[in-house]
């Protein structure tokens, strides 16, 4: 497996590993458990551009342009998608500000 890194002088370096790549990660005690799971599923239409849908998710949900854009491809051709998941409380907030402008969007716990 190749890897690369860049040095302190900004040059990339290209590593060979011969045996797997082995990280010890201490045990910090920290578990993430969602409480109240739920997921944000967001409908197409044919009133909003994809631009309009893509800077919406990318306000929702805090992400990169890029995810965004997958996103709304898969909502303009499977005619839905889960754009967001995680506790309720969130996935209500996420909704909220999709429908901010007029976005059709279902909370399923």
């Amino acid at each position: 497996m190749k890897l690369f890194f860049m040095d302190k002088n900004f040059i990339w370096k290209e590593y060979t590993l011969t045996a797997p790549l082995e990280l010890d990660m201490p045990d910090l005690g920290i578990t993430e458990e969602i409480i109240n799971p739920a997921k944000v599923i967001l409908f197409n239409d044919d009133l909003h551009t994809f631009d309009e849908v893509i800077f919406q998710i990318m306000k929702a949900i805090t992400c990169s342009y890029d995810k965004a854009e997958l996103l709304t491809w898969e909502v303009h051709s499977r005619g839905k998608a889960c754009v967001y998941d995680g506790d309720v409380t969130t996935c209500l907030g996420v909704s909220s500000v999709l429908e901010e402008i007029s976005l059709h969007t279902q909370v399923e716990y």
